[in-house]
């Protein structure tokens, strides 16, 4: 079977191929190590890509926790900025350091159980796909690096509201 059935073999408006993606440092991260080369729903794809990164920082304490979660929404702006600059396109749908970025959010609000795993990526996709107000808002009114990542952590946000309550009454 044709590689290109399963990746992204052209990649923005300046057509980058995926050996450009994988080999520099910054598109590889915005592209989630790869996850966001996948042809079909590379954002769901790159918030699998998030799962081993959160089960790796929900092993270390909560300060250290916090604080890689907000390097990686910091950090974000300028990755995804650089990426859609280089690939002449913004907000292209290989770009998933957001939807890292995201899920860490949403994970940041309960302690770890398979449970909140499973539907802290279900909330995540949901407001991240469905975009209800505010975070439609911010998706259509703020560019660059920053807008971006704003959406997806505005619905990591909301989703990880969502987590801790259920996490509160029902987990």
């Amino acid at each position: 079977m044709d590689l290109s059935t399963f990746i992204n073999i052209s990649l923005g408006q300046n057509k980058l191929t995926p050996k450009q993606v994988l080999s520099d440092p910054v598109l590889f991260l915005a592209f989630g190590f790869g996850s966001g080369l996948a042809k079909k729903a590379p954002g769901t794809m790159g918030t699998v890509a998030a799962i081993p990164v959160y089960l790796l920082l929900a092993q270390t304490t909560s300060v250290i926790y916090i604080i890689a979660t907000l390097a990686s929404c910091i950090l974000g702006i300028w990755i995804c900025g650089i990426t859609a600059d280089r690939l002449g396109e913004h907000d292209f749908s290989g770009i998933v350091w957001d939807e890292i970025a995201g899920l860490l959010v949403t994970m940041s609000f309960v302690p770890f159980s398979w449970e909140a795993v499973v539907s802290g990526f279900v909330l995540f996709r949901l407001f991240d796909i469905a975009k209800p107000w505010p975070i439609s808002w911010i998706d259509q009114k703020i560019s660059g690096g920053l807008g971006i990542m704003l959406d997806d952590i505005a619905a990591g946000i909301v989703a990880g509201g969502i987590l801790w309550w259920l996490n509160q009454t029902i987990f």
